[in-house]
């Protein structure tokens, strides 16, 4: 009984908390939004790096591929530039929610077993190499695929990408009810908290599930997993493949929130930020990945209220951007040296080192 009216408190602050937070202004929802999108990501490659144990710095690709494909399929763009497909829509492509989230779900798992693909075979570095340049190619494909034919619009990007509609409503337009005014950024927190929630009960459905036991197999040892019969190689696979989706999902509700996308937002320190989120939050362990999600994606908004301060007493000599890049590197190895798991780390992840340490 504890339990569910604990659970029935989380709710209702997590029900509250853009309505609090909005009174204090819209910047602060907007950093609650931020750090849900970054959650979702976070559980899609704790997918890949927490359970399977296969080491992707290349994920901001699947994010990318998300968001383009929201903005080509919700914006002008495609209208204005190609006029057979203006024929098609004379209304404009102005496609539902329910259209784009599973496509941009689908194409992104297609691109996630495509990356695995070749790498099937390797292990630690090399793979994280491998998955490093695969996303730097995907960051400069959108930067040049504006010739022969504009399809991304290049280095420009594209705008006037419609806002999310859900039930008829465009979330970026407030929502009054009963003479209280629920915020266009208030809105958007709250469907990315329900896509959250689904990703996360999907993630622990797995985790427990033959597919999840199979790929933690893989994690400890691989050569002993093949050994007892596991297809490792299918595997593998679809923890690629999963892992994107989510990913994908993602990449389209920031480029509906964003309203604007361009290669800038997919830069390799966005993949190795979201790797950090699940290494700090603790591998393969749900909770401390939402944690890592949360607090990496909030750390550096709240620390510009610290890095200010200290670049008006240096009267201006010091960057404040840099500043603040500089303590959330120096709040990382802190953290890192104190607790080397991670914050909040799963019980049964690497129980082999520990026998071999004990």
């Amino acid at each position: 009984m504890k339990t569910k009216w604990t659970y029935a408190l989380y709710a209702v602050g997590l029900l509250l908390l853009p309505l609090l937070l909005q009174s204090l202004g819209n910047a602060w929802v907007r950093i609650a939004d931020m750090a849900l999108l970054y959650v979702l990501l976070a559980v899609g490659l704790n997918m890949v790096v927490g359970y399977a144990g296969l080491l992707d710095l290349g994920y901001v690709a699947f994010f990318a591929v998300g968001a383009y494909l929201y903005a080509l399929m919700a914006s002008p763009h495609l209208i204005e530039t190609f006029p057979a497909i203006a024929a098609l829509f004379p209304a404009g492509l102005h496609m539902p929610l329910w259209v784009i989230v599973p496509v941009a779900a689908a194409v992104a798992g297609l691109f996630g077993m495509l990356l695995g693909a070749p790498t099937l075979k390797l292990r630690g570095d090399y793979l994280a190499i491998v998955t490093l340049g695969f996303g730097e190619i995907i960051r400069v494909f959108l930067n040049n695929l504006d010739q022969p034919y504009n399809i991304t619009n290049g280095p420009k990007g594209i705008d006037q990408i419609d806002s999310v509609s859900v039930l008829g409503h465009s979330l970026g337009k407030p929502l009054v009810l009963g003479g209280f005014e629920v915020a266009s950024v208030s809105l958007y927190f709250y469907l990315f908290l329900s896509l959250v929630l689904v990703a996360i009960l999907i993630s622990h459905r797995i985790q427990h599930s033959r597919i999840g036991r199979a790929w933690m197999a893989i994690r400890e040892d691989e050569i002993a997993a093949k050994a007892m019969g596991l297809n490792t190689r299918n595997l593998k696979l679809m923890a690629f493949g999963m892992g994107a989706t989510f990913g994908g999902v993602s990449g389209a509700m920031f480029a509906g929130f964003q309203g604007f996308v361009s290669p800038e937002s997919f830069s390799l320190m966005e993949s190795v930020m979201i790797v950090a989120m699940v290494v700090l939050g603790g591998l393969g362990h749900l909770p401390g990945v939402i944690l890592g999600a949360v607090l990496l994606s909030a750390l550096p908004e709240v620390l510009r209220y610290v890095a200010g301060p200290l670049q008006a007493l240096t009267d201006g000599r010091l960057d404040a951007a840099i500043l603040r890049q500089l303590l959330i590197a120096l709040a990382m190895i802190v953290i890192m040296l104190m607790r080397p798991r991670g914050l909040w780390p799963s019980p049964e992840h690497g129980k082999s080192l520990q026998a071999k340490e004990g």
